[in-house]
């Protein structure tokens, strides 16, 4: 029996790719607010062999969030939820800050929150964020986005400290640019793929019971040509 894998954000992009590729060896549990999607995903990963249960969840209500992962013992949490507004602050309305740190943050907390215990009291889990180069860098444009994703790292930090004595890992896995929806780029083409990302996040995964990576930075090697 495999053990069972939670994804959030597991529709598109980044998130879709984690569940494709953990497939092999885990149970996927998906997370994502769009039930078409996460059906495609379910089909997808059957015809690979694999199975997925999908759950259509507004990950900004915590009592949704509660009552979908209620029961569910999982190994492995990938918190990959997010979503980005690039504006200047003066710019970025009140709705748009809120939305960012509701999901982003807090929603990332309730669902951490709905599965932890169970990882603690088995002694054995890995959590994971998909954090961003974001989270450590400032730039025009991201006040609030970059402050999520500073937020992330922080709470990944110390959350690590607090549970590896119990035998739970928790890491956080920081992309540069990726080619998703989530990107707005007009050439995409030098981006990092969404599966890098996910090849990664199973290396960090796979590391043996005494291993921890608990941050990694993950870039393309090719820029896009300075304009003159």
């Amino acid at each position: 029996m495999k053990p069972t894998a939670v994804v959030t954000g597991a529709s598109r992009g980044i998130g879709r790719a984690v569940a494709l590729r953990m497939s092999a060896a885990y149970d996927i549990v998906a997370l994502a607010r769009t039930e078409s999607e996460l059906e495609s995903l379910a089909r997808e990963i059957q015809e690979r062999g694999g199975t997925c249960r999908h759950l259509a969840v507004d990950l900004t209500d915590p009592n949704a969030v509660a009552s979908a992962l209620t029961g569910i013992e999982a190994q492995v949490l990938v918190n990959n939820a997010g979503v980005g507004v690039m504006r200047p602050f003066l710019e970025l309305s009140r709705e748009d800050w809120m939305r960012m740190m509701h999901l982003n943050v807090t929603a990332l907390a309730d669902v951490t929150r709905a599965v932890l215990p169970g990882m603690v009291e088995r002694r054995s889990g890995h959590v994971v964020m998909i954090g961003s180069i974001s989270g450590r860098s400032a730039y025009v444009g991201g006040s609030c986005y970059a402050a999520t994703k500073h937020a992330v790292a922080a709470f990944a930090e110390c959350l690590m400290l607090e549970v590896r004595d119990a035998g739970v890992k928790v890491s956080v896995v920081n992309p540069g640019s990726v080619a998703t929806s989530f990107s707005s780029r007009s050439d995409p083409s030098w981006m990092l793929a969404a599966d890098d990302v996910a090849k990664a996040v199973v290396e960090v995964v796979n590391t043996p019971p005494n291993v921890l990576i608990h941050s990694l930075e993950v870039r393309t090697l090719t820029v896009p040509a300075k304009k003159h």
